[in-house]
């Protein structure tokens, strides 16, 4: 969600935050700006739109020093405009927000009495609002910044920048990521090492609670007490952080490409010598565990619904899975012989991060699969399964998503054997279809074209349906979410079986239907409901291997032709023509394929 960088160094500060700004465009947002201290002056500049904007009003409008602010905001309270745009001022102080000040209207009624005018619609107003009123009743910057986040309630990382102190940020984060970073005699803010990396290689994450006093000779830190403590310093691998299109017209064009080496990358991670035997995290173990629940967003979601269907048949260990945002609000019942199984991206997804911590203590074990292994949600689980997918910038999830489906069938492959369901002969079956994943993926790929010139005409659709049976189910829901997210085309994903039951009204020929169908044994099923689309003109577009083409592709209005594959890879493989039918659809739409309107990569707020 927003970016947050904040900067004390040896140059110019204005270059140097937008360009970390620029790195934090994939996490979304509507609007930008910073503010920095020259003379002992505090000035901001603010615009709305693409960071273009504001690096053409500085080029007009520029602000001097070497000590400053910047973020990159999208909106939650009050729309997107200069006056909500942060850096916030108020007085002598500024401050950057990501997070939700839950009672912020109680602030603005008691800032209101004091005098303060306000001068937008968002809640951080009311942070900065505070720390003026501490500092102006003679509290220093610290004491101010420390009476002010007392105050809070909600989520918040925050950088706050002061008048009249070229050598001082204050930083602290509650339920929102930040970073610190050490170069020599600088010191930087960002919402993560990517904003940072160019910068320095050397990073300390802040634990909740903390309070950091930064100035170019080092950190404080207090805890949530205002105890003084010490945090690790990391040395982040800069090569891990490249943000680039390759070649590629978009990020996401570039990470849909990339998924047959960094699967295969996961895979070596996970299998050992000659990748014929598991190799997982010692303390993975689901032997005695009674019921896995599995709790994700969005995508990540999917993700869990497919390994549902592998955790079951596989090892016959029972699952429940849950979206993050509902999981606590339902109040669920959780067991010592449970195992609780939380699964991001970003390892920051705020409902995520709470969800664990909710269930933390009331079951046996918390595991995390994620693909940032310093993030949040990694350091508060007891074991953490990386996906080692890489940076992924596109707002899109795609490389991220099949590498968390491969690390999961890995998992559930482990579950089967620590249960006494797979057997050795078994197993290594599986891992030799898993080993040959990557190159089917590549043929896969090669249906670019195809499914470029489909996607031309489903951009000419208002309404698109997606259908699969089994694991296709949760693939059908991820077809369609890719598909509204980036191209702005109402889609849904229904259980094949599921359309008598209502979806079937708004069948007629200007609605296509994507349906999911490898030949596996729910396949006639899927071709029966098809049938049922078909005989009400509906468009189907059937994606299936060379056997089920040849059985049912009869009367399909476009054909994908996939490699024939076991039903464990089925879901990885056909993830996609599913992402490839959202990029193409999207590009002859001419959206943001990277930035789609109103989302975010990081979702860091409730």
């Amino acid at each position: 969600m927003c970016g947050i960088v904040g900067v004390l160094g040896n140059h110019e500060a204005a270059p140097i935050l937008v360009e970390a700004l620029k790195r934090l465009e994939y996490r979304g947002y509507d609007s930008a700006g910073i503010a920095t201290v020259y003379k002992g002056h505090l000035a901001r500049r603010r615009a709305v739109g693409k960071l273009v904007n504001l690096s053409d009003l500085l080029v007009h409008d520029p602000l001097a020093g070497k000590a400053g602010i910047g973020h990159t905001r999208w909106a939650t309270h009050g729309q997107a405009s200069v006056e909500n745009a942060h850096p916030h001022r108020a007085g002598s102080v500024a401050v950057v927000h990501n997070g939700i000040i839950e009672n912020f209207r109680d602030l603005h009624a008691e800032l209101a009495q004091d005098g303060m005018v306000f001068e937008s619609q968002t809640d951080t107003e009311t942070i900065v609002g505070l720390a003026a009123h501490y500092l102006a009743h003679g509290l220093p910057p610290l004491a101010a910044v420390q009476a002010t986040i007392a105050r809070l309630q909600g989520a918040f990382a925050l950088c706050f920048l002061f008048q009249g102190h070229e050598n001082l940020l204050i930083a602290a984060r509650k339920g929102s990521p930040l970073a610190i970073g050490f170069g020599v005699g600088e010191i930087f803010v960002g919402s993560d090492a990517i904003a940072l990396a160019p910068m320095t290689d050397q990073i300390t994450y802040l634990e909740e609670g903390d309070v950091a006093v930064l100035t170019r000779q080092g950190a404080q830190i207090f805890d949530a007490t205002g105890l003084q403590v010490l945090r690790s310093v990391e040395t982040i691998k800069t090569e891990d952080t490249v943000i680039e299109k390759a070649g590629h017209r978009h990020f996401m064009a570039k990470e849909i490409a990339e998924q047959p080496r960094v699967l295969g990358e996961t895979l070596a991670r996970y299998l050992g010598p000659e990748g014929k035997t598991l190799a997982m995290p010692e303390n993975l173990d689901f032997s005695h565990c009674d019921r896995l629940t599995m709790v994700a967003c969005g995508t990540a979601s999917y993700a869990c619904m497919v390994a549902k269907y592998w955790f079951e048949q596989l090892a016959r260990l029972p699952v429940e899975v849950d979206i993050a945002s509902e999981f606590r609000y339902r109040d669920p019942v959780l067991g010592p012989d449970n195992m609780a199984l939380f699964v991001s991206q970003s390892g920051e997804t705020a409902d995520t991060l709470a969800a664990l911590r909710h269930a933390k203590g009331h079951v046996g074990q918390v595991l995390s699969v994620v693909n940032v292994a310093t993030s949040t949600i990694a350091r508060e689980s007891d074991l953490v399964v990386p996906t080692f997918a890489g940076v992924e910038v596109g707002v899109a999830s795609t490389k991220a998503f099949t590498c968390q489906l491969t690390v999961l069938a890995l998992m559930a492959l482990s579950a089967g054997v620590q249960r006494g369901h797979i057997s050795p002969e078994t197993l290594a079956q599986h891992l030799a279809d898993l080993r040959q994943l990557p190159g089917i993926m590549n043929h896969a790929l090669r249906l670019g074209p195809q499914i470029a010139d489909i996607a031309a005409k489903l951009a000419e659709a208002q309404d698109i349906l997606f259908l699969g049976r089994g694991a296709m189910f949760p693939m059908a829901l991820e077809g369609a979410l890719k598909l509204k997210e980036i191209s702005y085309i109402h889609a849904e994903g229904y259980a094949s079986g599921e359309l008598k039951h209502g979806p079937i009204a708004l069948i007629d020929r200007m609605v296509p239907v994507i349906v999911m169908a490898p030949r596996d044994g729910l396949f006639e099923k899927t071709v029966s409901n098809m049938q049922e689309v078909m005989a009400r003109n509906g468009q189907v577009v059937l994606i299936s291997d060379a056997q089920g083409l040849a059985e049912a592709a009869s009367g399909a209005w476009q054909v994908l032709e996939m490699p024939n594959v076991p039903p464990l890879l089925g879901p990885i493989l056909y993830a996609l023509p599913a992402q490839l039918l959202a990029y193409h659809t999207a590009v002859a739409k001419g959206t943001d394929v990277d930035q789609p309107r109103n989302l975010a990569k990081s979702v860091t707020v409730e």
